[in-house]
Parts: structure tokens; sequence; C-alpha cells
């Protein structure tokens, strides 16, 4: 409870309590108005939250994807459909992205984290049932709504910038995904064991499937420590704040596609900063979706295959403390240009391995570091560039458009190695990089002339 002291503005259930009758709304009592010590205290104990449940979200995330393409192989029988797997997983973080960030906008952000992870948890259980039974549309099914643990875990890194200030965001942000490593890199290297574990307690269980069986408890896991302690809901107490800075302003009703899309097309760094994510998520699974068919395809097992994504998956998150201290100190345009040029360089490495699993191995890491300074340097300039009062909407916007993206790229990522190749594969990632470039040099050339 948050003792008023001399010099401070009182809570909003203060200040309710005094001059009003209750808010029957449920967001309501969810909400305070700290300021001060009070308020540095909230930011840390709501990060530590959101470090718990990143930890474990990435860790059922990553260790049911690292096997999801050679499980999409086995159930289809063909090698050609084994993307659509990753695919379905990318679309279905896309499509529940939306309205988990509308049900953030009228709620808050634990009851959209929450039921994230809950989908994702069935969506873990369904593709342990499609595999028994040897169905790929159920397969793809399930991959679609596990998902949505990708989408909660995506959606936390916005709830970490809610009551950060604005010279401190992209730290903010940094600090939820780096909390990711732990569990992200872990994950690719136990889905080996973790699968001989689910097929020993039943026979049927491909070893491929496992991990799933795996992802499903742990995501149930992460929407318990949500549920328990995010408490008071930090986008709702951001909001409290901004409406104790500016009496008589109100966030308006409109939370929905239209008003992320009105928010984002009044600015042009938040549409660079849209392009920024979606260019950057779509290169980079486009290309790691279909790295573990091309290792395996050069002689990689599975533990080296393990390795090599858990390596990917280090570059993602393990610097993106580094990733946030330079988007606050050298600028969020700066760093997306070192973004598209980590991609660059990755595509090349990894486009032209030809069977050296080491090369492979430096271009998925640095493909990794790359898509974290884009995730980084497009999120907080989507963050700083629409107000507050449109912002969730077009939060959720960015995570629609670049995982749409993404789920297009890693549909058409498994085409072009059946008929073309690993490599060409990676220099169409890099080609698409080239249009992003010329929009950022144009948007900084814009801002310089103002």
């Amino acid at each position: 409870m948050w003792v008023t002291s001399p010099g401070r503005l009182p809570s909003v259930t203060e200040t309710t309590r005094s001059t009003s009758p209750p808010d029957p709304s449920p967001a309501s009592a969810d909400a305070l108005s700290p300021t001060g010590a009070e308020l540095d205290t909230l930011r840390r104990r709501t990060t530590a939250v959101l470090v718990a449940s990143q930890v474990l979200g990435g860790f059922g995330v990553a260790v049911g994807i690292a096997l999801a393409a050679l499980l999409a192989a086995e159930v289809s029988g063909s090698a050609g459909l084994s993307g659509l797997a990753m695919t379905a997983s990318v679309l279905g973080t896309a499509v529940l992205s939306l309205p988990l960030a509308a049900l953030m906008a009228r709620r808050g952000r634990r009851p959209g984290l929450v039921l994230g992870y809950l989908i994702g948890a069935v969506g873990g259980a369904v593709v342990v049932l499609a595999s028994v039974l040897g169905s790929f549309p159920l397969l793809l099914a399930g991959m679609t709504v596990f998902g949505a643990g990708s989408s909660a875990n995506l959606q936390a890194r916005f709830a970490a910038a809610d009551l950060a200030p604005p010279a401190r965001r992209g730290r903010a942000i940094a600090a939820v995904m780096w909390a990711t490593t732990l569990g992200a890199v872990l994950g690719p290297n136990i889905a080996a064991p973790a699968g001989r574990t689910a097929a020993a307690l039943d026979e049927r269980i491909p070893v491929t499937a496992g991990p799933f069986l795996w992802a499903a408890a742990i995501f149930l896991l992460a929407a318990g420590t949500v549920q328990v302690l995010l408490r008071p809901d930090p986008l709702l107490t951001a909001r409290k704040l901004a409406e104790a800075a500016s009496p008589g302003t109100q966030t308006p009703g409109g939370r929905s596609l239209r008003a992320g899309l009105a928010a984002v097309s009044a600015s042009a760094r938040a549409r660079l900063a849209l392009v920024t994510l979606a260019v950057s998520h779509t290169v980079m699974v486009g290309i790691m979706v279909m790295t573990p068919i091309d290792l395996d395809h050069h002689g990689a097992g599975i533990e080296l295959i393990g390795l090599v994504i858990s390596g990917h998956v280090a570059g993602m998150y393990a610097f993106s403390p580094l990733m946030g201290r330079l988007a606050d100190r050298i600028g969020r345009l700066a760093l997306i240009f070192s973004a598209f040029a980590l991609l660059a360089v990755a595509a090349a490495l990894a486009g032209t391995a030809h069977g050296h699993h080491g090369q492979t191995a430096a271009g998925l890491f640095l493909l990794g570091l790359g898509w974290s300074a884009g995730l980084v340097g497009g999120s907080t300039l989507l963050t700083d560039s629409v107000p507050q009062a449109g912002r969730a909407a077009a939060q959720g916007l960015s995570d629609l458009v670049m995982n749409a993206s993404a789920a297009i790229g890693g549909a058409v990522a498994g085409l072009v190695v059946a008929q073309a190749g690993y490599g060409w594969l990676n220099a169409l990632g890099a080609a698409l990089l080239l249009p992003a470039a010329l929009l950022a040099l144009r948007t900084a050339l814009g801002a310089r002339r103002t």
C-alpha cells in the first residue's frame, strides 16, 4: 500500500476514496500513481517479475521450436513442407498479437500476458497430439496456437517500457529481452533429452515432439508467475501517471487496428520503426527456420544442430543490454543501421558456408545479433514516436506486421530451399534489407533538415 507523504501526489486509490464514488472498472483497482522513490521501487519490481516470466517463456518457446522443422518433416514426409511448422507458429504470433494487445489496452498488461502463455500451453499439447496421430494439418494448427507464447514474450518488452523514462527506454526493453537468454539458449540443447523423456512416458510420442510437452508445462508456470506477481499493472499505472502530469487529458477509447494504424501513419519515425521490425524479423526467421534442414543435409546431428541454434539464440538475446545502451546513447537510427549491416553479413556467411558448420554457426550468431539490434532499435523508436494514448494499439500493430511478414518469409523459405537452395535463400534475405536501409537513410536525412 502506498503511503501519502508531504510533497507528493496522492495515489489514485486515495483520490478516489476521498473525492468520488468507487470506479467499477476492473482496471481501476490495478493502477497506482506512485512518485519519486516509490516509482523507482515499482520499476525495479516490475522489471524483476518480467525478467522471471521471460526466462520461463523463452525456455518454453526455444525448447519447442528447436526441432519443429524436423518434426514437420517427419509428420508430413516432405522436407519442402518442413518450414511450414515455424511459419504456422510465427503466423499464430502475428494473428494473436493484436487481440492480446487489445486486451492489454483495455485491461492492462497482466491479463494479456497470462492469456498468451495459457494459449501457448494449449498449442504445445495439440502439437504432441498431432504427432501421435500423424496429422500434419493438426500439427500446423497446434503450432499456430503455440505462437501465442511467443506473442506474450514479445509484448513483455513493451511492458518493460511502460514505466521507463524516455532516456532509458532502450535499456528497459533490452533488460527484459536479455532475460530470455537463459531459457532460450538452454532450450535447444535440452530438446533431445526432453524428447527422450517424453517418449519414455509414452512410446507413441516421437522424440522430436517431446519438447512441446515440456513447453506446455513451462508456459503454465510463466502464466502463474505473471498472474500472481505483476501487480500493480505497469500499463495502467503509466496511464495514471500521464493523466496526473496532464490533467484533463484522457486516453481515447480507440485501441483497435485502426487506432494503431492512425498512430503509426502520423509519424515518419514510427513508420520506419514498423518497417525495421518487419524486415529484421522476416530475414531472421526465413534463414533460421531452414538452417537445421541445411545442416541435416550436410551431415550434422541433432546435438550439433542444437548447438548452432543455441548460438543463434544467444546472439538474439545475450547482447540485448548492449543494444539497449547503444539505443539510448548513439540513438535509435544509428542502431537500426547497425542492425541492417549485421544481418547482411550474416546472410553472406551462412549462404556461402556449403557444409562448413563453423561458418554456418558464425552466420547464425550474427543473424541473431542483427535481429537484436533491429528489435531493440525498432521497438524503442516506435515507443518514442507514438503518444501514450495510442501506444498499446501501435505496439500490437507492430507485432502483427512483423510476425505476419515473417510468417510469409518462413513459408517462402521452404520453397526457395527446395527449388533453389539454401544459398539463394540467404541472398534473397540480404536483398530485403536494401529498401529498408534506404528508408532509414531518408528518415535520418529528413530529421536533419528539420
